[in-house]
């Protein structure tokens, strides 16, 4: 082939590429391996990809990651994306976290070379791709059952559910083989080296021995500085192995009792509390109002919060803590996602796409809304009416207060800003630009409509 023609063959496939692949509306800013700075930052985002497009693939959802860097996402975490087991299956697809083999890739949602685009893509746009990891347990016809060693086994040498829990579809691992143990590490690893993967979270990993996780977390950060989110609440034991970010279940559960205005100003203060003492220095929880297990088992946030979705949104930005967004409540998505089945989001008009775009943004610019020791604590605002819940943060010279109502009423309080008087800019949710700048007044009487909130930055 002369040299004329292979240009013209090169320019077609050039061009070729270039009409498949997602168009790129930013110049993505790329981060150091050894940094962890957007860490400080970072909102994260949990992917089902089975039930994000008719499709349910990773090409197919890589088609949404433009919409998604608008809306400021920085860290991508994907359900379990491994093969799952037949034995023993629950539905007619079975549930995620029933692995078949931990070095696989789901057939239905691709092959291993779709995974890894979507990963450089995803890089290529800035975001962070953390796996969801099944470490307690594995399906009952995992590659590793051959090794029947590797398992906690019942009376007569059978595989085992984990004690207490009617997970019929997956045998517990022995962490007393040190086999299966060195097993599970190289196969962590194998994601991070070949895929390029930044962290895991890490499935109830308060049921695997915190000396297993020391070990498994320090030989990851030889690859690179992952981030870790462990699925325990308030473990502070399991923080200090190298987790950075656990769950917030306590103000999850405080959160479910304002929407049913069971509790009030008094319990979100006691949660703070709480949270400040049982959290190591750089550590922080993940808050949330919903995400797969909530959804699917225990009500939507529009069952369970009802009109306080839009405040206790806001709330999960503002405390300290790193914000999670489930797939689909960008779209006020208000039905239960099946489990073990096919059962796709209804995006609608992504009516919530610009308050998450907004409170995003929000964290970013605001030191004092940083997660970990890069933002600042929780401090109570003296309130005359426990219905207004009054708080601020604040970093160096920034400052962020938050006022809320946390009733279905109209409610006034006197608040005491005293030293936190002065001038704002003011929080706006929409398209809009903020409004002129307010002033606080060191005490003053404030009236909210039911479930209003304000949000004022210095």
């Amino acid at each position: 082939m002369n040299n004329k023609k292979m240009l013209h063959g090169l320019l077609a496939v050039i061009l070729g590429m270039a009409l498949v692949l997602p168009q790129i509306s930013f110049a993505a800013t790329p981060t150091s391996n050894t940094s962890t700075s957007w860490m400080d930052t970072a909102t994260i985002y949990e992917v089902n990809v089975r039930q994000y497009t008719k499709e349910g693939t990773f090409n197919a959802f890589s088609k949404h990651l433009t919409r998604l860097s608008r809306m400021g996402i920085k860290v991508l975490w994907f359900m379990p994306i491994h093969k799952i087991s037949v034995a023993n299956r629950k539905g007619s697809l079975g549930s995620y976290y029933a692995v078949a083999d931990y070095k696989s890739v789901n057939p239905e949602f691709g092959t291993k070379e779709d995974f890894k685009a979507l990963v450089d893509y995803a890089h290529s746009l800035g975001f962070k791709v953390v796996l969801d990891w099944v470490a307690n347990h594995t399906g009952m016809d995992n590659v590793w059952t051959v090794n029947k060693s590797w398992y906690s086994l019942g009376p007569n040498g059978e595989l085992m559910p984990p004690t207490g829990t009617d997970w019929t579809d997956v045998a517990e691992l022995n962490y007393d083989n040190p086999d299966m143990r060195a097993a599970m590490i190289d196969a962590m690893k194998y994601w991070v080296k070949d895929f390029g993967i930044d962290g895991y979270r890490c499935d109830v990993a308060g049921n695997v021995p915190n000396d297993f996780w020391q070990t498994a977390i320090k030989q990851l950060r030889t690859i690179k500085p992952v981030f870790m989110l462990a699925e325990a609440n308030n473990n502070k034991a399991l923080l200090q192995t190298g987790f950075n970010a656990d769950y917030g279940w306590e103000m999850l559960g405080v959160m479910n009792k304002i929407g049913l205005e069971l509790a009030d100003s008094y319990d979100v203060e006691q949660a703070m509390a709480n949270q400040a003492d049982n959290y190591p220095a750089g550590k922080y929880p993940m808050q949330f109002i919903t995400n797969h297990d909530e959804n699917s088992w225990n009500g939507t946030e529009y069952e369970r919060l009802g009109d306080a979705v839009v405040p206790l949104t806001a709330l999960s930005f503002t405390i300290p803590g790193m914000p999670l967004i489930y797939s689909g409540q960008e779209s006020a998505f208000k039905r239960r996602l099946a489990f073990f089945e096919k059962d796709q989001i209804d995006w609608g008009n992504y009516s919530q796409s610009v308050l998450f775009a907004k409170l995003t943004e929000l964290k970013r610019n605001n030191k004092a809304l940083w997660n970990g020791s890069a933002g600042g604590p929780y401090k109570a605002i003296p309130s005359s009416n426990a219905k207004v819940l009054t708080f601020e943060r604040n970093k160096g010279t920034n400052r962020v207060v938050v006022v809320m109502n946390l009733s279905s009423k109209a409610q006034k309080a006197k608040v005491t800003f005293g030293a936190s008087a002065g001038k704002y800019k003011v929080f706006t949710a929409t398209k809009m630009p903020s409004t002129k700048p307010i002033t606080l007044a060191k005490s003053q009487t404030v009236s909210l409509k039911p479930w209003a909130y304000e949000i004022y930055t210095k």
